[in-house]
């Protein structure tokens, strides 16, 4: 686990909150929630992951097998890259999403631990004369999120040297800070627009890494400030924005997708979606302006016909205008339609929004 509850509170952390996130306690917030979003596109910042799960595939079948489970391509995964990924029912519907890294002589998968019984009991299932061995690895490995344009700096002042590397490809950090790591695993993140690293630590390492951080300038932001960014970089999140009864082309998520992988759990629909066209909902922004709140569940009306729901809505602050993700009839779609969620004026926008 990351850094608990009752770290953040006892240890001085200076949480102002703590909440539940993604099934793992952690700090909402250390400040105002704007103020450190603004943090995390302009300078640098450190943030606890400990609501991400790990977990480890080995064996000789390991590649094949999990090719044939998730939605993108394993079998041609060179190591130290990752991929995102679905794993679907045979019906086609989401049953969880996941980020798989090719770690040589393992596989390293990455979920929230909101999600991670369902997908260990999933893997259990399909797993029948498989030589894979599964083993979920959330009490040994952790993980702290480093974001912002000045990250890389940061993190080499305070003696952890972090190679240049694309979104999710896989580092191995040296490390001469005062910690009791060696030397640290991690990998880019893959959120647009801001430069995120995470690091993979041992569970006793987490607090004097995120000490050591904040003591050459990191500002430390929590769960709220992280939300807004999820919203505003037009990224769902699974429970949430993905729920089981959705399909994979309605999420707008290509890039979980790959169609030249061969067979998988759910392939069958997800390539007769895509030979007969389209589905009939897309996944997409809404922005108001008039500082109403709006609800996730809201409904989304043109005219008198209701035509989608919100999932996730922020408002951005005093003066600022409010942001939501949902999913909306594939004809109304248009950038700059005027809709109403519920009774609040809002228009549909591209993803990821633009500077607002």
């Amino acid at each position: 686990m990351g850094l608990t509850a009752l770290q953040v509170q006892g240890e001085g952390l200076r949480a102002a909150g703590v909440g539940e996130y993604r099934g793992a306690s952690t700090a909402t917030r250390f400040g105002d929630p704007q103020a450190e979003l603004e943090a995390l596109y302009c300078s640098c910042t450190v943030y606890d992951l400990g609501y991400r799960a790990h977990i480890s595939l080995t064996g000789s079948d390991r590649v094949r097998w999990l090719n044939g489970m998730v939605t993108n391509n394993i079998r041609d995964l060179q190591p130290g890259r990752g991929v995102y990924a679905f794993l679907l029912n045979p019906q086609g519907h989401i049953l969880g999403d996941l980020y798989a890294y090719n770690r040589g002589q393992s596989i390293l998968v990455e979920t929230d631990q909101s999600q991670v019984e369902k997908i260990l009991a999933t893997f259990d299932h399909y797993i029948i004369m498989d030589d894979v061995e599964v083993k979920n690895l959330s009490e040994e490995i952790t993980a702290l999120g480093i974001a912002g344009p000045n990250a890389r700096r940061i993190l080499a002042e305070a003696g952890i040297q972090v190679p240049e590397v694309g979104p999710l490809e896989v580092f191995e950090a040296k490390c001469a800070c005062d910690c009791e790591c060696v030397s640290c695993s991690g990998v880019r993140g893959d959120v647009p627009d801001v430069e995120t690293y995470e690091l993979w630590l041992k569970p006793q390492e987490v607090k004097k890494t995120w000490d050591t951080v904040l003591e050459h300038g990191a500002t430390p932001v929590g769960s709220d400030a992280l939300e807004l960014l999820r919203i505003k970089s037009g990224l769902p999140r699974y429970g949430v924005d993905i729920r089981e009864r959705d399909l994979p082309q309605e999420t707008e998520q290509a890039r979980a997708l790959n169609f030249n992988k061969g067979c998988y759990i759910g392939q069958e629909i997800v390539e007769r979606i895509r030979s007969r066209g389209a589905v009939h909902r897309k996944f997409t922004g809404f922005v108001w302006i008039n500082g109403e709140t709006v609800a996730p569940g809201s409904k989304i009306v043109v005219g008198e016909k209701e035509v989608g729901e919100i999932t996730s809505a922020r408002l951005l602050g005093v003066q600022h205008p409010g942001v939501a993700v949902g999913y909306i009839r594939r004809e109304f779609a248009i950038p700059g339609k005027e809709v109403l969620i519920g009774s609040t004026p809002a228009r549909v926008s591209d993803l990821p929004f633009k500077k607002l």
